[in-house]
């Protein structure tokens, strides 16, 4: 006999990867497949086939698939001829390690001596979603929809009061993507060690997801991505021009594991949710706003100043992330007790060790909610990033520190991840936290064993607020800062503020502005502040997240009493101009039309744009013909040729030495070569 899989297509259908670009099999587990055995001459009487399986990067794992109907925890397999050919159908465990399996089918003598055995057959096997005995099923076709087979998403960035989006290519089905997945857990610490132990491991998804967050930062091992925030990206790719996973993933594999050159919070996410949904993990982006980064477990941050609003803090600073991005994967946990199913919170952003390891999760989201911080995997760590109270001290002199404010409402906003009913966004913070300030928040904290901090003193007579206009980056504008006298008596102070460029996780860039006054704020009135924020004070200094931190500090004269207040401006960005010319059908040329209008009062140089689609065109990078003048229009184009149909998106990005991030997007029906549009028939007579 010779083997021949001529059923692949109807299989991949089936098993709904038809959409994955690979030349060999793929299935879901705990679901059946079916190889075609084609045959020179019929089975000789009394002999007998037999299926043996080979799984592991070297084969070191074999399995004997069982002749006769067996229990849903055992590979089994039926046969039936017709005329040359036999039609095997092999049932695989819904709780089968996932992986790269060799099949070989033997013909054995009635005594069982192998008289004939076909050349192996590789297939891949992933995690199945929509089956029943599947430790991730998902009972909601909806919800697959988008977090198994959406190969392209939004990750929300911003600030809690201004959320803005980023078009991310997830492209999971992309050539060679699953390939490259199974690249990533063969290429772990604990597969490198001891193989045969991972490979049996790789039937739990709470072990496969938590390699995966380990494995997607590069810090203690053949990782894919590596994290850089300062700035200086000139060996590398700044993180905020790639546009989606897939040229990430293919450069990391293309280089031997070598790591990637550069990523932050939102570019981890993004390629560990192309990996999980590859696998077949369900699995979303999370943003979560103000995200408290607490280095000392105390469950607070502590921002610590001088009487100059210098900041002191030394070492290793507890910090507030304007936004931080995470995944969140939908599985069972069996190996916690009852009730924390569902949603598990996987950070693969590299801040702090669990286990010896740069990973973060599974971790309940249920456990986070509820309070319970001991429950696996880093419960405590992710509770913080959404309840930790934010305490700003002043240091004196001698040593000793004030608190001088507390804010229990700054941490965990607006926690976001993108509908699965189209491009916007849903606001998932109640499956974190219990509203702010109810009774069963107060409950929460204190099972978490939180340290109930308190403000010093009764609230003082003078209150702090700053306002400002929408900010667009190149221009000059005002903030407003206005001191409130609530009390009876003229109050006489000293207002420092300070304005400075930061990043989006709170890194200090530079300080664009200061302005220290001598005040006196008449009773039940109040008294405004302006500071004037040119772009030739902040355009030098400014962070490719185009943030500026004003931090306003009021000290009563005579007085301990301290007031601080601090806002983050988001600088508004222009965006790109695309559109594609002509009809969008399976191999057939379009064209892309890209502009880009400079809104910078300066000359930009270097400029690039990178274009990538997920079955439109593998990444691509155009240079800008020219630098680019104030006000001036710069356009390329580019052809490319779709390869697969359906709804694509064809993402843009262009960066220049003084701009980056700037974004486009093109969305697309593309149809199949024998598909033909209908028109819409016209109303009236």
């Amino acid at each position: 006999c010779a083997n021949h899989t001529n059923m692949r297509m109807e299989q991949s259908h089936a098993h709904r990867t038809e959409e994955m670009a690979v030349e060999r099999l793929l299935v879901r587990r705990g679901q059946p497949f079916s190889l075609a055995l084609q045959c020179h001459t019929t089975l000789p009487p009394k002999h007998k086939l037999a299926i043996i399986l080979h799984l592991g990067k070297e084969g070191e794992v074999v399995v004997k698939v069982l002749d006769a109907r067996a229990g849903r925890d055992k590979w089994w397999f039926r046969q039936q001829g017709a005329q040359s050919e036999v039609l095997l159908t092999i049932h695989s465990p819904a709780d089968a390690p996932v992986g790269l399996y060799s099949v070989t089918v033997l013909l054995l003598s009635p005594d069982g001596h192998i008289l004939e055995k076909t050349t192996p057959e590789t297939f891949y096997l992933l995690f199945n979603p929509w089956c029943k005995a599947d430790s991730v099923y998902l009972p909601d076709e909806e919800l697959l929809e988008e977090y198994i087979l959406n190969e392209n998403g939004l990750l929300y960035q911003g600030s809690w009061d201004q959320i803005s989006s980023l078009p991310w290519n997830f492209g999971q089905f992309e050539q060679d993507v699953v390939d490259i997945c199974f690249e990533i857990l063969d290429n772990s610490p604990a597969a490198l060690t001891n193989p045969e132990m991972d490979t049996a491991n790789r039937a739990d998804p709470v072990y496969v997801s938590r390699t995966i967050t380990a494995m997607v930062n590069a810090n203690d091992d053949l990782g894919v991505v590596s994290g850089r925030w300062d700035g200086k990206y000139d060996d590398g790719v700044p993180p905020t021009r790639w546009t989606g996973s897939v040229p990430i993933l293919r450069r990391w594999s293309e280089a031997g594991a070598q790591r990637v050159r550069y990523g932050q919070c939102w570019v981890f996410s993004g390629v560990a949710c192309t990996v999980l949904r590859c696998l077949g993990i369900p699995t979303r982006p999370v943003t979560n706003y103000s995200s408290a980064h607490d280095t000392d477990g105390n469950l607070n941050v502590d921002y610590l100043y001088d009487e100059q609003l210098e900041s002191v803090s030394e070492g290793r600073k507890d910090m507030i992330w304007n936004y931080h991005c995470w995944v969140e994967s939908w599985m069972d946990r069996e190996d916690l007790p009852k009730g924390y199913d569902g949603w598990q919170a996987l950070d693969p952003t590299p801040q702090e060790r669990s286990d010896g390891v740069y990973c973060c999760g599974p971790c309940p989201v249920k456990a986070v909610r509820d309070g319970d911080v001991g429950m696996k995997y880093d419960a405590a760590f992710v509770f913080s990033e959404v309840n930790a109270d934010l305490v700003t001290w002043i240091v004196y002199p001698d040593g000793q520190r004030s608190q001088v404010s507390l804010n229990q409402n700054t941490v965990g906003q607006n926690i976001s991840t993108k509908s699965v009913y189209g491009d916007y966004r849903e606001d998932i913070t109640k499956h974190y936290k219990y509203p702010e300030g109810s009774v069963k928040e107060r409950e929460v904290y204190e099972k978490a064993g939180r340290r109930v901090t308190q403000p010093n003193g009764a609230p003082g007579q003078l209150e702090l607020k700053i306002k400002h206009a929408q900010a667009i980056l190149g221009t000059d504008f005002d903030v407003i800062v206005e001191v409130h006298n609530v009390g009876g008596e003229d109050t006489p102070a000293q207002l420092t503020v300070t304005s400075n460029a930061v990043t989006y996780n709170s890194l200090h860039r530079g300080e664009c502005h200061r302005k220290t006054a001598s005040l006196t704020v008449p009773a039940q009135k109040a008294h405004k502040e302006v500071l004037r924020l040119r772009y030739d004070h902040y355009g030098a200094c400014v962070s490719e997240h185009n943030l500026i931190r004003v931090t306003a500090l009021l000290q009563v004269s005579g007085q301990p009493e301290v007031v601080v207040q601090e806002v983050n401006i988001q600088l508004s960005m222009p965006q790109l101009h695309v559109k594609v010319v002509g009809d969008a059908v399976v191999s057939r040329k379009l064209i892309a039309h890209i502009s880009f209008t400079n809104p910078l009062p300066i000359t930009l140089r270097g400029g690039v744009f990178t274009v990538e689609g997920a079955g439109l065109t593998a990444a691509r990078e155009i240079q800008a013909p020219d630098d680019i003048g104030p006000g001036q229009e710069v356009k390329v184009k580019l052809s490319f040729k779709p390869t697969r149909a359906g709804l694509r998106k064809l993402m843009v990005d262009f960066d220049a030495d003084r701009i980056r991030d700037v974004k486009g997007i093109a969305t697309l029906i593309v149809r199949n070569k024998n598909v033909f549009l209908v028109p819409f028939p016209r109303s009236g007579p």
